[in-house]
């Protein structure tokens, strides 16, 4: 066996637990009197609906907008009454949607559902709290999404070029022209922004424009020609779905109205923060009991586990938390929950394995160093193949009930945030365990036998000395 250098284990050992403190408490600091937060921690989670609970708003057409004759737009000031309800589409109500959604994804928010009742032109939405909030206000929580979306084009330096209300119509298409049977984005530009559209074209061909909504990029294709005639063709990687969500976002921006608040309230959890507090407790019972088996049934190969697997729990807080302050955070239900500790015994289950493997080399009569060298290799296979299997099961449960989920149809769009976030969590689980219980576990347990104290069969699960 290629031995590792011994210093290797204590310097890992320390990154691990070093890591697991950022992840669990996170990184705070002050600015005066303002506190910052570098690091996020197990504090600073979103929690779901089912948890904390959250905010349920109706959002209906407020103000009809109008074109100036700079091509801007502005707003009336009455309310959109009956008549102007009735000129307002089916397609106008899923473009507003679609804002709602799209600034929710924006912000880390997972956990929500939203409907849209073309009948009586409402969208209902419901979504948690904020992690940190403490007034419990719905009417500040729905604020953001109420306000009006603004939609941008934006050049390669990220200057705006254009924006919203230059824009006709946006909707999907199929492109079966020279057998390329592609979906796409048909952008229709109105007459104002025909000519800005020409201008700009021309001044970036061959180069990106991005598209925004708000401050959330929704798509960055490159121009390709000079487009004078005031219709474009947005290509790339589209199936249906996609190609009529970015139609329906860009449309978003170009509303012929303003969203308002029509009702709006409080929804209580189904959990409550005292069973949160208690599950929080359980698990530090349940992670002292499994390390105490692992140390005293495996010793060493159980003692690096038990690193392996704190390791591995921080690294899936640090996935749901996003950890760095660039990303937003991700909102966690009790069905994530039970991701994370489905996760969790995975990972003993690959330790154990790797340790009762390296125990059948010692009986089968090899030395320590083949022992462990034998161990961890015939476990491997087993290990990733069962872990691949999760994985698989794990993306097709992100991609069918994640945002832009496919069977919403069939199941309904309620179950998207829950069913998500056991995917999500289950997945990052399992990548951790790859990297933490599997990589990190072998590297350490390959260096440690190298301690000269430590070089006993019957430290490592063998019956000699």
């Amino acid at each position: 066996m290629k031995r590792i250098p011994k210093p290797v284990f204590f310097i890992v050992a320390v990154l691990i637990l070093l890591f697991a403190c950022s992840a669990f408490i996170g990184v705070k600091y002050y600015e005066g009197d303002v506190q910052q937060t570098a690091i996020k921690g197990l504090s600073d989670i979103r929690w779901g609906i089912d948890i904390r609970g959250g905010v349920e708003a109706t959002f209906k057409p407020d103000e009809v907008k109008s074109a100036d004759s700079d091509g801007s737009a502005t707003a009336d000031s009455e309310d959109a009454d009956d008549s102007d309800n009735a000129q307002i589409t089916d397609e106008q109500i899923d473009s507003a949607k679609s804002i709602i959604e799209t600034r929710m994804v924006s912000q880390g928010i997972t956990d929500y559902e939203l409907f849209a009742d073309y009948g009586s032109k409402r969208i209902i939405v419901r979504f948690p709290w904020k992690e940190d909030e403490t007034d419990f206000d719905p009417v500040s929580a729905v604020d953001e999404l109420a306000a009006t979306a603004h939609l941008s084009f934006r050049n390669p330096n990220g200057e705006e070029v254009m924006d919203g209300s230059a824009v006709a119509s946006a909707k999907a298409g199929y492109n079966t022209e020279s057998g390329k049977n592609e979906y796409m984005v048909l952008l229709e530009l109105n007459s104002e922004g025909k000519q800005k559209f020409a201008d700009i074209t021309q001044e970036y061909l061959g180069k990106p424009i991005s598209i925004y909504m708000d401050d959330t990029l929704l798509s960055a294709p490159t121009v390709k020609s000079h487009i004078t005639d005031g219709s474009a063709q947005i290509t790339g990687n589209f199936d249906a779905e996609s190609a009529t969500k970015l139609a329906n976002q860009i449309n978003g921006g170009a509303l012929p109205f303003t969203l308002k608040v029509a009702s709006y309230s409080g929804i209580s959890p189904t959990l409550g923060q005292n069973s949160l507090t208690a599950m929080g407790y359980a698990a530090i019972i349940a992670f002292i009991l499994i390390a105490l088996f692992m140390i005293i049934r495996y010793r060493v190969p159980g003692f690096i586990a038990v690193i392996a697997l704190v390791g591995q729990m921080a690294l899936s807080v640090a996935a749901v938390t996003r950890y760095f302050g660039v990303f937003n955070s991700f909102t966690m239900t009790l069905p994530g929950i039970a991701g994370l500790i489905l996760s969790v015994g995975m990972g003993v289950d690959a330790n154990i394995i790797t340790a009762e493997r390296i125990k059948e080399e010692f009986r089968s009569g090899k030395t320590l160093d083949s022992a462990i060298e034998k161990g961890t290799k015939n476990s491997l296979s087993a290990i990733i193949d069962g872990n691949m299997t999760v994985v698989i099961v794990s993306i097709i449960l992100l991609l069918v009930f994640g945002p832009s989920n496919i069977l919403s149809i069939i199941f309904g769009q309620s179950t998207t945030g829950t069913i998500y976030a056991f995917g999500y969590t289950l997945l990052m689980g399992t990548i951790s365990n790859f990297i933490m219980g599997v990589w990190l576990s072998r590297v350490m347990l390959k260096s440690v036998v190298g301690i000269k104290c430590l070089r006993k069969k019957w430290l490592f699960g063998g019956a000699g000395k």
